[in-house]
């Protein structure tokens, strides 16, 4: 990753169900602590059950990466519960945040409650996409949700991160065709490609843009 994107303060990512944007907020931060001191995660994923970072928190700790989650009590309640300290965080100049948000519509709303740290913070928005799932799987379904996404928060999508995967049984052509996806929608909204995902352990798939080798960290249930 290249400082252009590194030098934010806080990092915000976003994507529909299945597009991988905890992977990629997990991985994000395990990278940006390799290159800071103090890096934060906060899981404000009020939406899914399933792929949340609050499930790896041991693990990220045990990377001296701060976890910010909501109060213990509800911790797996899926109530739009923020914890007080993701502001602070964000305010606090010793530290890079990277903020995992739920996809949907509400879940984008969050973000929203947080314009008043957001406005006068260098926030960069990541819109996570898998082109192989049905929310995603053609340009005018992404620049969609991208268009109400941003207009919910109340906050532009500064990067696109080309995720297209179906795990392990994912081939070069699949995984370009989604990159050409991709890019044919950043040029048509003027949103530049972050990166593009892709296993660790899959060295024999090549991407057309820049490379971002990610650990799966989620147990997929599709």
């Amino acid at each position: 990753m290249g400082n252009r994107i590194t030098d934010h303060k806080v990092h915000i990512f976003v994507g529909m169900f299945g597009s991988g944007k905890t992977e990629a907020a997990i991985n994000f931060s395990i990278r940006m602590r390799n290159i800071f001191d103090k890096v934060s995660i906060a899981d404000i994923d009020i939406i899914s059950p399933y792929f949340r970072t609050r499930d790896k928190a041991e693990f990220l700790e045990n990377k001296d990466i701060k976890v910010i989650l909501p109060p213990k009590i509800y911790l797996n309640a899926d109530l739009p519960i923020i914890s007080p300290a993701v502001g602070g965080y964000i305010s606090n100049p010793e530290y890079k945040i990277i903020l995992d948000v739920g996809g949907n519509d509400d879940g984008i709303m969050v973000i929203g409650s947080l314009n008043n740290f957001l406005q006068n913070a260098d926030a960069a928005v990541y819109f996570v996409i898998n082109t192989m799932r049905p929310f995603t799987d053609s340009e005018e379904k992404i620049s969609s949700h991208i268009d109400r996404l941003s207009q919910k928060a109340r906050i532009n999508v500064s990067y696109l991160i080309c995720n297209t995967n179906i795990v392990e049984q994912t081939s070069q052509g699949d995984l370009t065709l989604g990159e050409k996806m991709v890019m044919r929608v950043s040029q048509n909204k003027n949103i530049p490609v972050a990166f593009t995902m892709v296993n660790e352990d899959r060295k024999d798939l090549q991407t057309l843009n820049e490379r971002f080798e990610i650990k799966r960290f989620m147990k997929t249930e599709w």
